[in-house]
């Protein structure tokens, strides 16, 4: 069958709304018909997001692969975080002028229209270099999997972490005799612990950076409590809310008492306030490149599971191959291969802080050696995700939607049960409402795997 077309104002409206100037900047994107590299007979144009670390590791990686594939001319381009970038990669991929090979969050794949705008991976292809089912949790594996094929190959997960410094938990008898902290289990275990590293902990500085006023932090938290406490959101068939208000609540609850009750400074830096010798900060395991560089004694493990439930929140990157009209040949045999050795060299991706997808890399020697990352590499087993529906993911209408209410009530504007409600009359909303890239609600959507 064809494929429905998607016209300019859906795709702008389907990723945020955003105008992308000139002609969506595909040109510097190197779409263009340049010459190929010094003995290379084929190229592979990839699309990606990663700046800062991140963006030095990856062109680590592709350094690498370049150095074993001297037939492939890899043409990368790196495009600014978030919206700008999505918006780019639909129009690039509704115009047939999309690169081989993206990269994108796994959360926003659902919503990206697989099989309009993503074309689906070669499981053949991908085995034949190395990545295989049976190489992946099998959860973070069928995310990525809509109406029974594979549109996300997953590269990582990040996850959010609790940071904390050595030298001032033991100074309050916060730290076991393997050098970590104390497991906790309970709310009330994680009071105890944060009044007694408050006594031990320097004046003038918070207990615990909490990112009070961030709406995508205070979202990426009330996920994984929520979560701990089994809540959930939608039935199997993404036709009725079953978001529990109680179980919001209390999560509500718990998050606004670190404010109440004096351990937290609202507004104050996070990540500063840490390397000063703040005893904890919650923050996404992307900070431990710049906390290893302070030189800091610290450890970092997921998110406490005081609810009982161990889970923390977790987004994975994963590579995404963007519709292009017959696709195949040498290009797109690259584009597999290409994504397939990035996957299973990730130890260099690891040095960011995040955890490689690919799980035997996971118990190599060298990984293990990995400090603090070896810490919470249990986490692989215990992520918590957004519901797998067109609305949600990394920067995604979900976040932005509801971010800002869990905001309210942990800075004291709104209380806990009225957000709690407000936030289920919203999830209503948005079941009901379609997506933009194609029409259809999330019952519609096909995103059963």
């Amino acid at each position: 069958m064809g494929r429905p077309g998607l016209n300019r104002r859906q795709l702008l409206a389907g990723t945020g709304g955003l105008t992308v100037a000139g002609s969506f900047g595909f040109a510097a994107l190197g779409t263009g018909a340049d010459a190929l590299a010094s003995g290379a007979d084929t190229r592979v144009r990839y699309w990606n997001l990663f700046s800062g670390g991140d963006g030095y590791n990856m062109i680590s990686m592709l350094d690498s692969f370049r150095a074993a594939n001297p037939g492939i001319d890899v043409k990368d381009s790196t495009l600014q975080w978030g919206n700008p970038f999505y918006t780019k990669l639909a129009m690039a991929a509704a115009g047939n002028r999309a690169p081989d090979l993206g990269v994108m969050h796994m959360g926003r794949v659902t919503g990206f229209s697989p099989g309009r705008l993503l074309d689906a991976w070669d499981v053949g292809l991908l085995a034949k270099y190395g990545v295989r089912e049976e190489d992946y949790n099998p959860a973070l594996w069928n995310r990525g999997v809509i109406d029974g094929k594979l549109y996300a190959l997953p590269l990582d997960i990040h996850v959010q972490l609790c940071f904390y410094r050595k030298d001032v938990l033991k100074k309050a008898d916060l730290l076991g005799d393997d050098g970590r902290m104390i497991p906790v289990t309970s709310t009330t275990e994680w009071f105890d612990v944060l009044k007694k590293a408050r006594k031990a902990q320097r004046k003038g500085l918070q207990t615990i950076g909490l990112w009070t006023n961030d709406q995508n932090f205070q979202w990426w938290f009330f996920v994984a409590f929520y979560t701990q406490l089994g809540g959930t959101w939608f039935d199997d068939t993404n036709t009725e809310v079953t978001f529990d208000t109680d179980k919001a609540t209390e999560v509500l609850e718990f998050l606004r008492r670190h404010v109440t009750d004096g351990y937290v400074i609202p507004g104050a830096p996070t990540g500063e306030q840490f390397v000063n010798g703040a005893p904890f900060t919650w923050e996404g395991n992307w900070s431990v490149p710049v906390f290893s560089g302070a030189e800091l004694d610290y450890g970092a493990t997921p998110l406490p599971p005081v609810f009982g439930e161990q889970a923390t929140h977790a987004e994975s990157h994963a590579f995404v191959l963007p519709h292009q009209a017959g696709r195949g040949g040498a290009a797109n045999e690259a584009a597999h291969r290409l994504a397939a050795h990035i996957v299973r060299h990730a130890q260099q991706w690891a040095a960011g802080g995040h955890i490689p997808a690919h799980t035997p890399t996971l118990s190599t020697d060298a990984y293990k050696k990995l400090e603090p990352q070896n810490e919470y590499v249990s986490a692989m087993d215990h992520q918590a995700t957004e519901p797998k529906v067109w609305f949600a993911g990394s920067t995604g209408v979900l976040a932005q939607d509801l971010g800002p209410v869990v905001v309210s009530s942990t800075m004291g504007s709104a209380k806990p049960d009225a957000v709690a409600r407000r936030m289920k009359s919203r999830l209503t909303t948005l079941l009901a409402s379609k997506n933009p890239m194609d029409g259809r609600t999330a019952a519609q959507g096909g995103a059963v795997a």
